[in-house]
């Protein structure tokens, strides 16, 4: 064997988001083009795939998020559906895994599995799909379903929801199509028949769509809970890690991973990739002052006052960004920001430790949401970010990076032309892909799998 996988050393995977919430993008760069465009998303995916990363992910909310009973300015308005897109880029791609976050709240298990299933056969076995759940009335609202769901059976619904996928795409086995040179296509009596009699769940059918080249799409799981890293550690193929301080990522990828033996599996079937930023530039001064401007355009003065009135509940907008925090404590029930997920539970505590952090450093409401928003990930010259990426896999704080560019659709370019071929000198990363499918490209088995074992009663 030659290449990267032939040095012994730990393999370094990367995805690339498209990003379409929070204040990620940098809408006013004049480099910055349409976020909503088939040209945006083709550009980043094949710029991905000429970089040889593993996946092109998308991210998906099934509600505008309001601020003040007005849209959230900082969300792309107009996105289209994360399936349909991925099919488009399938054809226009020929490796490259392709990500969606479908929500397994608000959707049925016979459509999703069908689409998914769809998506894995247009693309020669590239799909994934990233399981979430919705937390509120809010979205639910779109559904005419409200608060149907308790957010304490989110995960039950979740698991039970991708047990019965599974399900319909296991309804069909190797063979059950048959090719006639005189009759066509023609398909075995018992092929696609499946029965599910759950908690959440009773249909029985047959599945129309046969079985997905991969056996099943790769499964993607973002949950930091305590349910959620369970669910992680017997569900899912990759986890989505919100930890980029390597103390704090090596203590959740050591927490995860020692969770997987209790469902029969090795650690290697579950890659740990936390989002990231990259700023590229000739020196490391450059890039610093670069990331710099980038961070204080991503947070404005009214980025940074909308993003503290999520935490206090408050209409805090005659406050001076560049002034200390309130001296007020937040509204307990108050909710400025509707349809967000971050700041939901114990917005006092946050607010705590926030003027805590503040006044330990004398940093003012905009310095404060610049310092807890994270900043740029890595940040340096090409081999600067080279061995910090290189590092933080070898000190097993990940598997590997989701890179989230602040400009579309260019944002990932300078990071697949100058840092890609450095990984790939130290052997750290592949230079070609070694097989057609996305499980291929993370070194994962086709699915299924295992069958899970139970966990033992304490």
């Amino acid at each position: 064997m030659s290449g990267p996988e032939s040095t012994g050393r730990k393999q370094v995977h990367l995805a690339a988001q498209l990003p379409g919430i929070h204040n990620v993008t940098v809408w006013a760069d004049p480099r910055s083009r349409s976020q909503i465009a088939f040209d945006s998303f083709r550009h980043l995916a094949r710029t991905a795939e000429r970089g040889r990363f593993d996946f092109f992910f998308l991210a998906e909310g099934l509600r505008l998020r309001e601020h003040k009973g007005h849209l959230y300015d900082l969300d792309v308005v107009g996105r289209p559906e994360n399936l349909t897109q991925l099919s488009a880029l399938a054809a226009v791609t020929t490796r490259l895994g392709l990500a969606a976050t479908v929500n397994a709240t608000f959707n049925e298990p016979y459509e999703v599995a069908r689409r998914l299933a769809t998506l894995d056969h247009l693309s020669g076995g590239r799909a994934a799909w990233n399981v979430v759940t919705s937390f509120d009335a809010f979205t639910g609202e779109n559904f005419r379903r409200g608060g149907f769901l308790a957010e304490g059976d989110r995960y039950a619904r979740a698991a039970e929801f991708l047990a019965t996928a599974r399900e319909l795409w296991d309804s069909w086995a190797e063979g059950d199509v048959r090719a006639d040179a005189a009759a066509g296509a023609f398909v075995r009596p018992g092929a696609g028949r499946f029965a599910h009699h759950g908690e959440h769940f009773t249909i029985t059918g047959r599945f129309t769509t046969p079985r997905p080249p991969q056996g099943h799409p790769v499964i993607i799981q973002a949950g930091d809970s305590p349910a959620g890293r369970e669910f992680a550690a017997a569900e899912a193929d990759v986890v989505f890690s919100k930890y980029n301080r390597l103390d704090q990522a090596r203590a959740f990828y050591r927490d995860v991973k020692s969770r997987l033996a209790r469902y029969g599996r090795t650690p290697d079937r579950l890659k740990i990739l936390p989002t990231a930023t990259v700023v590229v530039a000739d020196s490391d001064a450059e890039a610093a002052a670069y990331a710099d401007e980038i961070t204080r355009a991503q947070v404005s003065p009214q980025t940074a006052i909308a993003h503290l009135e999520a935490v206090w509940g408050r209409d805090l907008s005659g406050y001076d960004p560049d002034g200390p925090l309130p001296d007020i404590d937040p509204a307990p029930d108050a909710q400025m920001l509707k349809g967000h997920s971050l700041f939901r539970r114990d917005r006092a505590g946050i607010a705590r430790e926030w003027r805590a952090l503040a006044e330990e450093r004398g940093l003012s409401i905009r310095e404060l949401v610049i310092e807890v928003s994270g900043g740029q990930t890595f940040v340096g010259s090409p081999h600067t970010v080279a061995d910090a990426i290189d590092h933080f896999v070898r000190s097993d704080g990940a598997d590997g990076f989701v890179l989230v560019p602040h400009l579309t659709p260019d944002g990932l370019d300078d990071f697949v032309d100058r840092v890609v071929p450095l990984l790939q000198e130290k052997g750290v990363f592949r230079r070609d892909y070694t097989g057609p499918t996305l499980r291929d490209h993370l070194g994962l088995p086709p699915g299924p799998e295992r069958t899970p074992v139970p966990k033992e009663t304490p």
